[in-house]
């Protein structure tokens, strides 16, 4: 094995396990906390069933953005429908046979790339052009945005522009998951990418990226509207009175 295969080997396990670690810990960090108050945001659902449709609605049509902005709305949709496509897409690189999922998608995905740039370009301008907005942004928030679009960059560049070796990469990444490591190509580009791709695996579970799982727990939308018909007592809360 070559120092450059060993190099990306090391860095991209290692980049993985930072990620998983990471969001298993804030997840439960998450699930921990505990929820005082009755607080859904109103009009909210009254029953289990209601809040399990408006988390769906939450996270396949950004409801609540969708009625705070239309133009965020428009470009935050178009960037995680695209990343999904392109994310499907790339199984094709860790499966053999290729998954039905990976294979429907294989038309599309190039596509979805530049959509998915087009969408972090109107999110990134919005932090310049929109004063609210700019005033509230941190460097980490453009760190953020930065990384997305060089993953999204080289990964057009490597499908419309400087080929890479596709065969090579897939015995690669197949390498990754059986634990048999083959050699990894040298394109400057590729590598590029995946070094894009190792920094926001390792910076993801400590930026504001973590609302992905973070919605599932936020107590304005998992929280059913029903004060009336059943009290609210956290764990905590209704140890207090307990003989110790």
């Amino acid at each position: 094995m070559s120092i450059l295969t060993a190099a990306c080997t090391f860095a991209l396990y290692a980049a993985v396990v930072v990620l998983v670690a990471g969001l298993a810990r804030k997840i439960v960090q998450y699930a921990r906390t505990p929820a005082p108050l009755k607080i859904p945001t109103t009009p909210a659902p009254v029953t289990r069933t209601g809040v399990a449709g408006r988390l769906a609605r939450e996270v396949v049509l950004f409801e609540s953005l969708f009625k705070a902005s239309k133009w965020t709305w428009l470009f935050g949709w178009v960037f995680h429908a695209a990343l999904l496509v392109v994310l499907v897409g790339h199984l094709r690189y860790f499966t053999e046979p290729v998954w039905l999922p990976a294979a429907l998608v294989q038309g599309i995905a190039p596509y979805a790339g530049i959509a998915m740039l087009a969408g972090l370009a109107g999110l990134w301008a919005r932090r310049f052009l929109v004063d609210r907005v700019r005033y509230i942004s941190a460097p980490s928030d453009h760190l953020m945005l930065a990384l997305l679009v060089a993953i999204g960059a080289t990964g057009v560049a490597m499908r419309f522009g400087v080929h890479t070796d596709i065969v090579a990469l897939k015995a690669f990444a197949l390498g990754l998951v059986r634990f048999d490591w083959q050699p990894i190509p040298t394109d400057a580009v590729l590598l590029l990418h995946l070094a894009f791709v190792a920094a926001l695996m390792v910076l993801f579970p400590f930026s504001k990226l973590l609302h992905a799982p973070g919605l599932f727990f936020s107590p304005t939308r998992n929280q059913a509207d029903d004060p009336r018909e059943r009290r609210h007592v956290t764990p905590w809360a209704a140890r207090v009175g307990e003989p110790r």
